[in-house]
């Protein structure tokens, strides 16, 4: 390295720490501990294990060594989570990472009670494969939806996330959830409400915002946007948060392909079929049958040697 380069290297140094000084909203420097991303990911995969034993993980699991395997692997998942979610509360100068700390009482009572959900978890995600069994017909059996379909695995995360968001930890659901919109393509927002025997088919570029509730025996296919139709602002231009944005689904309706559906006050009636490409923008009533009309097609002759 020589000396030109070294005091560029300076120069650029004195630079970024300027910087930092002016910007310090995008900085962490003398602040506390975020959580880990990899680690996060890593304590999903551990939950999937409890939720589907045999799927994931240790595959050959006996009712034998059932107990010892789950009783492990909750005390690991608990100790993991209870480092991390430590970090996502932490709002003062992480001092006690230094010393070994890793959690605190509030963190191992959030643990505590998101731990003693997964059987409600599971019994609500049993009914979501029930429904893509029921409604896909290239569906085989429950282990290829399980361990094969995006959709499902994209549910999986939302239900998860969406315990730990009830319990008012930061960070950790939208980084769980970001994480299953990077790996399937259905960004579905862990404060979203979504009731049972839900199925989301090919799950690629669905979107399911913060305040979108959802009933019971709700299909949706790839594209579908349950979104925000405006932003309300403050005097200061600023978008006022914790209104509903996004729309209400009722009971046993169907969204096909592409279909945009948005505004906090737009409500799809229970038992309606919202057809593909349709835009809607106001309650539509129940048992109602929602169309775009085709644009007329044409089929011409191709010009020879085209």
């Amino acid at each position: 390295m020589n000396a030109e380069f070294e005091e560029q290297l300076s120069d650029l140094t004195k630079q970024l720490q300027k910087s930092y000084r002016k910007h310090q909203h995008i900085q962490r420097v003398d602040e506390a501990c975020l959580p880990s991303h990899e680690r996060i990911v890593a304590v999903v995969e551990e939950i999937r294990q409890l939720l589907f034993p045999g799927y994931f993980g240790h595959k050959e699991l006996t009712e034998e060594n059932l107990q010892y395997h789950i009783g492990n692997l909750l005390a690991r998942t608990g100790r993991e989570l209870a480092e991390q979610i430590f970090n996502c509360l932490a709002k003062s100068p992480c001092l006690n990472c230094h010393k070994g700390v890793r959690s605190d009482p509030e963190a191992d009572r959030i643990v505590g009670k998101f731990l003693a959900k997964l059987p409600d978890i599971r019994a609500a995600l049993a009914m979501d494969a029930d429904a893509f069994l029921d409604g896909d017909p290239a569906a085989k059996n429950h282990d290829e939806i399980i361990y094969c379909y995006p959709g499902f695995y994209a549910i999986t995360i939302y239900r998860i996330a969406h315990e730990l968001l009830a319990l008012d930890v930061p960070l950790m659901p939208r980084i769980m959830s970001e994480h299953a919109h990077s790996i399937t393509g259905a960004d579905i927002h862990p404060g979203a409400n979504i009731g049972e025997r839900f199925f989301i088919d090919h799950a690629t570029g669905v979107v399911i915002g913060e305040t979108t509730k959802i009933g019971n025996n709700v299909k949706i296919y790839q594209g579908v946007t349950l979104g925000a139709k405006s932003f309300p602002k403050d005097a200061k231009g600023r978008v006022i948060k914790g209104t509903k944005r996004h729309p209400t689904i009722e009971n046993n309706v169907t969204i096909y392909p592409n279909a945009t559906i948005l505004g906090g006050e737009t409500v799809i009636g229970r038992g309606s079929t919202i057809g593909g490409n349709v835009y809607i923008l106001e309650s539509v009533a129940p048992n109602s049958l929602v169309i775009q009309e085709s644009p007329e097609l044409q089929v011409l002759q191709k010009p020879k040697g085209k």
